[in-house]
């Protein structure tokens, strides 16, 4: 164990006005680096498009989110890197090379070519900047918390560090903001083919700000004291996790951090996708929605922040994960039923089987754009995909015909491999058309309805899924600073803090479409979360330490 509990830890003088303000300034600069971050996620369906044009229209979305998680896989090596720096040299100096990589990085996205222009170069070129952010990102948290918890007094380190906690949701925000004001001042076509990089180039001015608010920081006076004695580690990453600190290491990322990143996600961003890529919501609309939701329930970081300091951290943040387990399908069904009411409607009335021998029935995720997905099993399914509509798989006698039904209608495919690409693509046409109107008869709607959508109950549900994010998400930089000595602090809650979002929470969209996709079930997804969360309330009751009252001087 890193350091022992104690009943009455030794006070520290409170925070001074100087001291208060160096936090606001750092919480401010990771506001702005969250911004440039989320800019993709936000824009993933448009991505898509510009770079990965070659690609077939379920492929291009479902690659947009692999890249969109690409930043998200190198976060535990930037933790790795710039938080080996943090422990040796001190954290306000990672504070500025993490954000003048991240905003170069962003900036460079909103200049790119697009696929179109440069061909394959352009998605390659877009994962590297990518990667570059997920490093930034992953130096960044970990110093940013580590950095206010070591100037918070004891009592108030789960209300202070929740304040950083706020940065990322913030970021979001005014990222959703951005967006929104660009494309309703531009109009959704020249958005589309244009418009979407003037939020990346605007992380430029962000950038300088963030700079000049860096350049203001004093370094933590625990590191500093820490320094001056020569008890900085000499080799922070052997330190952390080759010794007995890598258990806690271990534990803290399958018992607090995986479940938090999972309940973060799916609350903030995998909602946003579902009511736009599954629902057909208006992205405008949808952007509004979650930004209210955003303003109203952000508030509840602070909130359990500080309770964590009454009742602790674990109670908090488990509870959080356990309420989503039990939730997470009966709130996006209550969606479903709020935003698209007609989609429900046919999907009870005239349900969609997909009948076809299972062993001629791809997995259509084609990653280079080379694969052809001619099989009659394939021709429905790529349909059904790129139009949102549920369904259900039946199998067939091998070797048959891929039929699907539609309530009473049923319509047959087409086995494609022969036809030349000409005829297949007119014959794919065809039955697009036909299925369309099928779809039709039935009841299906090509797009949510603005007027049958029930937005004071949207906005409520998308605050519960928020405000779930904030149980888990405000006590959670506590709760892994005081798991860890001061020195090795910063690369030791980086790593678990960074494997946990960055790869169970940022996988998350990516695996959740991929799932829908292949069984056709809209809310088939959820599993991924669900099971992820229930790990980390079992691991997490069982052999994680409550730790608020720590002294984190040791």
């Amino acid at each position: 164990m890193s350091s022992t509990a104690a009943n009455a830890p030794p006070s520290i003088a409170p925070l001074t006005k100087g001291h208060k303000k160096v936090i606001f300034a750092s919480s401010l600069g990771t506001v702005f680096e969250w911004y440039d971050f989320y800019l993709y996620g936000s824009l993933a369906v448009i991505i898509g498009k510009q770079f990965f044009g070659g690609l077939n229209e379920t492929s291009q979305f479902i690659f947009a989110l692999l890249a969109f998680a690409a930043g998200f896989a190198v976060r535990p090596f930037g933790a790795l890197v710039f938080g080996r720096l943090g422990d040796m040299i001190g954290r306000k100096y990672t504070f500025l090379i993490t954000i003048v990589l991240m905003g170069l990085s962003t900036f460079l996205v909103g200049i790119l070519p697009s696929y179109a222009t440069m061909g394959i170069a352009a998605p390659v070129i877009l994962i590297v900047l990518r990667l570059l952010q997920g490093l930034a990102l992953g130096g960044e948290y970990g110093g940013a918390a580590t950095y206010v918890a070591e100037h918070a007094p004891n009592g108030k380190r789960g209300l202070y560090t929740s304040f950083i906690q706020t940065t990322a949701t913030i970021g979001l925000f005014l990222s959703l903001l951005v967006i929104w004001a660009c494309r309703n001042w531009l109009g959704k076509d020249d958005f589309e083919a244009w418009g979407w990089r003037i939020p990346f180039w605007f992380s430029v001015i962000l950038l300088g700000v963030s700079v000049w608010i860096r350049m203001q920081l004093a370094e933590s006076p625990l590191f500093q004291q820490m320094k001056a004695e020569g008890k900085t580690s000499k080799a922070p990453i052997t330190e952390s996790f080759f010794s007995r600190n890598g258990k806690i290491a271990l534990l803290a990322l399958l018992g607090a951090t995986a479940g938090q990143a999972v309940v973060w996600y799916g609350g903030q961003f995998y909602s946003l996708f579902f009511l736009t890529k599954t629902l057909g919501m208006d992205p405008n609309q949808a952007d509004i929605l979650i930004a209210i939701a955003l303003a109203l329930a952000t508030g509840g970081f602070i909130l359990f922040g500080w309770l964590s300091d009454k009742i602790g951290r674990k109670k908090i943040v488990l509870a959080g994960c356990l309420i989503a387990v039990f939730t997470y399908f009966p709130v996006f069904k209550a969606l479903t039923h709020n935003v698209n009411p007609a989609l429900e409607a046919a999907v009870a009335a005239s349900p969609v089987t997909v009948t076809a021998d299972p062993d001629r029935c791809a997995f259509q995720f084609d990653p280079v754009g080379k694969a052809a997905f001619k099989q009659s099993c394939d021709v429905i399914k790529s349909a059904l995909a790129k139009k949102g509509i549920p369904y259900i798989n039946a199998a067939g006698p091998a070797g048959s015909l891929a039929t699907v039904s539609i309530g009473g209608a049923s319509l047959n495919s087409f086995e494609g491999e022969a036809l030349d690409s000409a005829t297949f693509k007119a014959q794919s046409e065809a039955f697009g058309k036909e299925l369309s109107a099928a779809l039709t008869t039935a009841g299906y709607p090509a797009k949510a309805d603005p007027a049958q959508i029930n937005k004071p109950m949207v906005i409520a549900l998308l605050t519960f899924l928020v405000l779930l994010v904030t149980m888990v998400y405000g006590p959670i930089a506590a709760w892994l600073v005081e798991l860890f000595p001061t020195r090795i602090r910063y690369t030791s809650m980086s790593l678990p803090y960074h494997i946990g979002n960055g790869w169970f929470g940022g996988f998350l969209p990516f695996t959740a479409f991929a799932i829908v996709a292949a069984t056709g079930d809209i809310y088939s997804g959820l599993w991924y979360p669900i099971i992820v969360a229930a790990m980390t309330v079992v691991i997490g009751a069982l052999f994680l330490p409550e730790t608020k009252d720590r002294d984190i001087t040791l």
